[in-house]
């Protein structure tokens, strides 16, 4: 197998639980290659390095080989390289305003702003 189209490559090493997810990611300008959207139909090839942004956060696979169908996780992981960068801790919000004490009851009006302005804050 020389090419495979992306959707299927993407639902395979088990980043999407579906093919229709991988489908829309691709259609929604979620999954590209050398800067450039793909469209689901794209055929990969060994070498290909895909830039994913999934989860919040950007992924970046290098193609190592090319499946079609769904295997185990571990056969999965062999057939892609991740080059992603480690995560920077302070990309997350602290979740001091995220869990409440036991007995504290819903947040108030204020409390609630202040938390929808705090997480808005890192967009």
């Amino acid at each position: 197998m020389e090419k495979v189209r992306v959707d299927k490559w993407l639902w395979a090493i088990r980043l999407y639980k579906s093919r229709t997810l991988a489908s829309e990611a691709c259609d929604g300008g979620k999954v590209k290659i050398d800067g450039n959207h793909l469209k689901a139909s794209k055929m990969l090839s060994i070498g290909d390095v895909l830039h994913i942004r999934h989860n919040h956060g950007l992924k970046i696979y290098k193609v190592i080989s090319l499946i079609e169908k769904r295997v185990n996780a571990s056969l999965a992981a062999a057939c892609f390289e991740d080059l992603s960068p480690p995560e920077d801790p302070s990309d997350f919000i602290p979740s001091a305003f995220a869990q409440r004490d036991k007995g504290m009851g819903r947040p108030t009006k204020k409390e609630r702003r202040n938390i929808d302005d705090f997480s808005s804050w890192k967009d």
